[in-house]
């Protein structure tokens, strides 16, 4: 059986893995390294399926653990999808995998598998680890047991060297064009292909994932600042160029203002005359730099906006 045949762009991954199987030599533990969105927790439950011979979401398994980051809620911990669920709000700060969950998993990996050869564990968004989950997991690797871990993350420099190196790595790539469609056909409702742009395919990089987050986030924008990049060809009248800044700086929250001036390079880039192009696109990437720098989004904006006009 090809446990792998929904994956889809990614040779290298799926041709180390099944070697692995076909060899009946499986490393403690595995990273899988690449961008967000291009099939690698997909390639993980394969990998599981194919491990434990059971062609089923693995989501009642007793010897399957996947963890993801959590957010702590008075004492609490919660995925994302655990507080959408229930209605309740996302906290501010970002979230994390964390001690408590590390010690589950070594609870999990202390008692012997129950149906399958042995324990499997899928750590996703690794790179999310707060320094003494990290080094909890650390003392794990080390003595796995009859385990395999699968960790996830966009790249080594994101995890501690000394859990990379114990780590076998397995990298994940950008889609090309054709991989990137047929995978967004099996996936994207029909309303996608009626307003997806070569803009939002280009920010989402080579990744299904990325390019539906892109069309997702760009619905729920304001239709005034769809094709902002496009409409800065001509000077904006000052009150304009004020207007627009205050709008933008109170409608969105500094994630999609990120988002939108992404938005905006790539419709500047496709369409400018080469030295112009490149002046705005600086200009961009300034008011990004201000943003990560906690200046005013409202000041950042009307700056930026009232500078454009003028490149």
């Amino acid at each position: 059986m090809n446990w792998f045949h929904p994956v889809i762009g990614q040779p290298t991954a799926v041709q180390l893995l099944t070697h692995a199987l076909d060899r009946q030599r499986l490393a403690p533990a595995y990273l899988f390294v690449g961008p967000e969105g291009v099939g690698r927790a997909l390639t993980a439950r394969c990998f599981l399926q194919a491990i434990l011979k059971e062609d089923s979401d693995l989501s009642n398994h007793p010897d399957v653990l996947w963890l993801e980051p959590t957010y702590s809620a008075q004492g609490t911990l919660y995925t994302r999808r655990q507080l959408l669920a229930a209605d309740k709000e996302i906290p501010r700060s970002p979230p994390q995998i964390r001690l408590e969950q590390i010690r589950q998993l070594s609870r999990h990996l202390s008692q012997p598998p129950m149906r399958a050869p042995r324990s499997l564990v899928v750590l996703t968004q690794a790179e999310t680890m707060n320094e003494a989950a990290a080094n909890a997991l650390l003392k794990t690797l080390e003595e796995p047991g009859r385990a395999t871990l699968i960790l996830i993350a966009p790249s080594p420099s994101a995890l501690l060297n000394t859990i990379v190196s114990r780590c076998q790595k397995i990298p994940f790539y950008p889609l090309n064009r054709s991989d990137l469609e047929q995978v967004l056909r099996r996936v994207a409702p029909p309303e996608f292909w009626q307003e997806v742009s070569p803009a939002l395919f280009d920010l989402g990089a080579g990744s299904p994932g990325a390019v539906l987050q892109a069309w997702q986030t760009w619905r729920e924008i304001p239709e005034a600042f769809r094709h902002l990049g496009k409409q800065l060809t001509t000077p904006l009248p000052l009150q304009t160029a004020l207007e627009l800044a205050r709008d933008i700086s109170q409608s969105l929250d500094v994630e999609r203002q990120f988002w939108l001036l992404g938005l905006m390079q790539q419709q500047i880039w496709q369409g400018g005359e080469f030295p112009r192009c490149v002046a705005l696109l600086q200009q961009l990437e300034r008011a990004r730099q201000y943003l990560q720098q906690y200046v005013q989004p409202r000041l950042v904006w009307e700056v930026l906006l009232m500078q454009l006009g003028t490149v």
